[in-house]
């Protein structure tokens, strides 16, 4: 009788307890090129980017936000086109899956032209040049001889390169009244991306010295002993001391140490698995590996990401961001590549985590694919789309497809928000019990007779 109560323990629970997260068929929804399609043929004239939506509480929630060429986040939406296009070229256009909607890359080079005069011309950007880079990277994945994006991205890699103080270690980040104030955040460490394609294109090892000499200086002064990130470091331009280390858009700096904003910790997780990519540096994979056990293990029981790991319950409820969880889900997806020893424990993890996301924020009624974002809770920018938050959502789908971990699917647009992440999920669960069940009664009968 013990072997046969042993026998029931391990087959209703064991499997419960490893079984593998569901990818969530959202990811390869209708809504999506469709959703992105009217959004680059509504953009205005002249051009501007969507960056967040107008927040839940207003008469029309979830309306993207326009803004000027000149704001940090103007290359997303071009890049989220030419995602697109390579989630096409994956999946191929059927019926069901929209994809044939739009010609992406057309579309994708139409959305970039706007970013063309920032090259030398932007006052807002500052460190971010590497971001408004990415729609010029993909365009050289697409055309490798296109001078335009060549010109682009060497262009935004000069522009970053200036900024780097060789006392300090590290590229400026925001600029500062105080010229010996040299700020850095840990948002800078995706900004890296731009320096390797550049050096891709040049063989400028200057800048492969630079972005190696920020990573290390980041990873010595933004981590705490557990994982943990601070936001901001400002140094002395003129020693390379640290002044002060804080936070800009999470909860505190008035505790013996200053919160951990989740998305900050989601930038440093997914740039330093990309330096290490890049470099095979065992200490930037430590240091992602640090900063994604860190992450995940702060993730709260029911498997939202707040916008802030040290933020309070109460008031309830705590902000999510949705955009800190699909930031972490694809680094956690390149981590899963870099470190095969880890690989699994990395992409269930990112995979646990687009489930968890769009259960609470996939929104078929808001033009963004996402809602629950938090742009900047200090500011009261809370409860909307992010496009950076959609766009990493898409190209964590078409990274599950590259790895081999999720099949293209046919998912026509439904006019509901998901209660479970996923339909498929949910039967497979029955299923699984109904075999169970099965077994059970085998197993019982065995035993009696």
């Amino acid at each position: 009788m013990t072997f046969f109560i042993l026998q029931l323990f391990l087959l209703l629970f064991w499997n419960r307890t490893n079984a593998s997260p569901t990818v969530p068929e959202q990811l390869f929804s209708s809504l999506i090129p469709q959703k992105i399609a009217n959004t680059s043929n509504s953009l205005p004239s002249p051009i501007q980017y969507p960056q967040y939506t107008s927040t839940w509480n207003v008469s029309n929630p979830g309306t993207w936000l326009d803004f000027i060429p000149d704001t940090w986040t103007s290359g997303f939406f071009p890049a989220s086109l030419y995602a697109l296009n390579t989630r096409k070229n994956l999946c191929e256009v059927t019926d069901a899956n929209a994809l044939g909607v739009a010609d992406w890359i057309e579309l994708g080079r139409s959305a970039s032209t706007g970013l063309i005069p920032l090259e030398t011309n932007n006052t807002n950007l500052q460190h971010d040049v590497g971001f408004v880079s990415f729609p010029f990277a993909e365009e050289l994945l697409i055309n490798p001889q296109n001078e335009t994006a060549i010109q682009a991205v060497n262009a935004f890699a000069t522009d970053l390169a200036a900024r780097f103080n060789p006392i300090v270690g590290c590229t400026r980040s925001w600029d500062t009244e105080d010229p010996t104030d040299f700020t850095v955040i840990i948002d800078n460490m995706m900004n890296l991306e731009v320096l390797w394609a550049s050096y891709a294109l040049t063989g400028n090892s200057t800048l492969i010295d630079i972005a190696n000499s920020h990573a290390n200086t980041t990873m010595i002064n933004h981590f705490r002993d557990d994982g943990s990130t601070w936001h901001v470091v400002e140094y002395n331009s003129t020693t390379g001391n640290v002044i002060r280390k804080r936070t800009s858009q999470g909860y505190a700096d008035w505790r013996h140490y200053n919160s951990t904003w989740s998305r900050g910790q989601a930038w440093a997780l997914y740039g330093f698995a990309n330096m290490y990519n890049h470099t095979k540096n065992a200490d930037f994979l430590q240091t992602a590996q640090r900063a994604a056990n860190y992450f995940l293990e702060h993730i709260p029981s029911d498997g939202i990401v707040p916008w802030d790991f040290d933020a309070p319950l109460s008031p309830s409820p705590r902000p999510a961001d949705s955009s800190a969880a699909t930031i972490a889900a694809n680094g956690l997806l390149l981590l899963a590549q870099v470190d095969p020893a880890n690989a699994t424990n990395w992409s269930n993890a990112a995979i646990q985590i687009l489930q968890n996301v769009t259960s609470l924020a996939w929104d078929s009624s808001w033009q963004s694919l996402l809602s629950n974002g938090t742009v900047n809770w200090p500011e009261n920018n809370f409860l909307t789309g992010i496009v950076y938050g959609d766009y990493y959502y898409i190209t964590a789908a078409n990274m599950l497809v590259q790895m081999g971990l999720a099949e293209c699917r046919d998912v026509k647009a439904s006019n509901s928000t998901p209660n479970a992440a996923s339909n498929g999920g949910s039967l497979a669960r029955h299923t699984s019990w109904g075999i169970k069940i099965y077994i059970f009664i085998v197993i019982l009968a065995v035993n009696i007779y």
